[in-house]
């Protein structure tokens, strides 16, 4: 398809000359470094941390991009997916003028970093059944409309958009779109990072939070063209992912295995959750799940959450999200968490 990236971009951000730090200027391992003002002598920590990182992470995204089937040209990481967020309405959305497409109920981070950017947001709901409008998206987009958020499988309601709506959204849509994926590890449906090199306007959002279990690390990825990429790297802080961090999750994505397995056993514990539910006559509906949790609808559910908070037993209470009335979303456990759960919510609804 025919886009033309820097049409999109904000003027003053296409001129813009980035920092360049130590790291830019020599990107060499050996050698006496006296040129980015660092301790000499160490850290006060057992191990060294009193070198700056490698300000592109190199060497993580060269194992990233075989795990994931792209090139790492094609990569941005982040200190989590809301930096990858934030730094897309800086590069495209022009304060005051331009628009972004949200899909509620959808993330919530979406909306803060519009408003934290004074960016107008146009809300086109989803259905009654948590599915794209695609016609309906296209009809409240105009010259204007920079960002298409699509987040699947969805954040609250758990389910995957038709991918055949999102195709043709990346067809038609006159902006960026961007397909969050933080939960495509407990889905069926293969990531779209695969129609990265089909259309330039995509942007994919993945994350170690979940499936890899490293949320503290704060550190989440980004897929695109390499001119998408090259504009969210131009603008963003020059050290965002601390050596720590990248030293870590290197080391951790060399056991594929482990996460597989982690993987399995939250969709095994997903089933018997799902399963325990669907027996307890005051539980109204369970939506379908491709992810990590199950948005669950019960009578009263404020009611419900509280109770539960004093049985020290926490979900997350969507009741007042749209299309979540009286809706809970709970997290996929361990066994021994989801038999706990399902002890105190027999107790509190009985």
């Amino acid at each position: 398809m025919s886009f033309d990236l820097n049409s999109l971009l904000r003027a003053h951000i296409l001129r813009l000359q980035p920092y360049t730090s130590a790291r830019d200027e020599y990107t060499g391992k050996e050698g006496i470094f006296l040129d980015a003002n660092e301790n000499p002598f160490g850290s006060i920590t057992s191990a060294d941390y009193n070198r700056y990182p490698d300000p592109y992470q190199s060497a993580l995204k060269e194992e990233i991009a075989k795990i994931k089937g792209v090139r790492s040209t094609q990569i941005f990481l982040g200190n989590g997916s809301d930096e990858a967020i934030d730094l897309l309405y800086r590069a495209f959305c022009n304060p005051g003028k331009d628009n972004v497409i949200l899909l509620p109920p959808t993330y919530g981070m979406y909306e803060v970093s519009a408003n934290i950017n004074d960016v107008e947001i146009r809300k086109v709901s989803l259905t009654s059944d948590f599915q794209l409008q695609p016609d309906k998206i296209l009809a409240a987009a105009d010259d204007h409309s920079k960002i298409l958020f699509i987040c699947s499988p969805n954040n609250p309601s758990a389910n995957k958009m038709k991918r055949e709506d999102i195709l043709f959204l990346l067809e038609k849509f006159p902006g960026l779109v961007v397909v969050d994926e933080a939960y495509i590890d407990f889905s069926d449906e293969p990531s779209f990072t695969t129609e990265l090199d089909r259309f330039p306007n995509l942007l994919v959002m993945q994350t170690f939070s979940k499936a890899w279990g490293l949320a503290s690390l704060r550190l989440g990825m980004a897929f695109g063209s390499k001119e998408l990429i090259r504009i969210l790297n131009k603008i963003k802080p020059p050290y965002n992912i601390s050596g720590l961090t990248q030293e870590t999750v290197l080391a951790a994505i060399q056991d594929k295995k482990k996460v597989d397995r982690m993987i399995q056993e939250i969709l095994s514990e997903r089933d018997f959750l799902q399963n325990q539910l669907e027996k307890l006559p005051f539980v109204q509906k369970i939506h379908p799940s491709h992810a990590n949790f199950l948005l669950v609808q019960v009578p009263q559910a404020n009611r419900v959450y509280d109770d539960l908070i004093k049985e020290k037993v926490i979900v997350r209470n969507r009741a007042k999200v749209l299309l979540c009335e009286d809706c809970l979303r709970i997290t996929v456990g361990t066994r021994a968490e989801n038999e706990a759960f399902l002890e105190a919510f027999r107790k509190v609804c009985s």
